[in-house]
């Protein structure tokens, strides 16, 4: 198997999606911010200096997975016709757990922009929190499920 990102000489380039069929695409990514008891009582409690982390941070998600294609270098836009945002306080990680659910109608898959939507919004809540808690992680983000296209479904164990 080849990588589709890089052309017969090894030069990368965007991969040419013209004679791929139009299908609905959706996929799911999910991840999680480990951070101290403390801040999550913070955030939980909306004790936070700078606001409603989680509201925040949800919002921060979906305009970062309508930007994904101006920060990965050879992703292309979408027309996003969904993007969800769910994002839940977990005491026993300790810290926020988030998935990301996209939809759209394309020639290529959705899963960079659900990637990119998680990333975002682990990253504006540590932002949010960091002048609590500077060891906090971000961690496990991943595709869990794609639909659509030539490949078919795929679901993560």
């Amino acid at each position: 198997m080849s990588l589709t990102h890089f052309d017969k000489s090894g030069a990368a380039h965007m991969v040419d999606v013209s004679d791929k069929a139009v299908t609905s695409r959706i996929a799911t990514a999910t991840g999680y911010i480990k951070m101290a008891p403390q801040t999550l009582d913070i955030i939980m409690k909306g004790d936070a200096k700078k606001g409603d982390v989680i509201g925040i941070a949800r919002l921060a998600g979906i305009m970062g997975a309508k930007k994904t294609a101006d920060l990965i270098p050879l992703c292309h836009p979408l027309p996003i016709s969904k993007v969800a945002v769910d994002m839940s306080c977990d005491p026993d990680l300790p810290g926020v757990r988030i998935a990301a659910t996209l939809k759209t109608t394309g020639q290529t898959g959705i899963e960079m922009e659900a990637l990119t939507a998680v990333s975002t919004a682990a990253l504006t809540v540590y932002d949010m929190v960091k002048a609590v808690d500077k060891t906090m992680e971000i961690g496990g983000i991943r595709v869990t499920l794609k639909d659509g296209g030539k490949s078919g479904r795929f679901e993560a164990k």
